[in-house]
């Protein structure tokens, strides 16, 4: 059995850095969100937040989803 390290260690890479994408842009819609609600207690809006929060958290929806058809194709 013969082991390919170069394609395992750029499975890992990639895989390493998609991963720490995601969760910062997860991250970044779950700031945008509680910024919208300190906002509100304050009287003020923050409609460009709750937007950014939305989009961040649509974007890890449609990441997830691509991999999900890689795996699934």
């Amino acid at each position: 059995m013969k082991i390919d390290w170069a394609a395992l260690g750029s499975v890992f890479g990639v895989s390493l850095v998609v991963t720490v994408a995601l969760v910062g842009l997860f991250t970044l819609g779950i700031t945008g969100l509680s910024r919208h609600e300190r906002a509100t207690a304050q009287g003020g809006s923050a409609a460009l937040a709750v937007t950014a929060a939305y989009a961040c958290f649509a974007a890890c929806a449609a990441a997830v989803a691509y991999g999900i058809y890689l795996i699934v194709a």
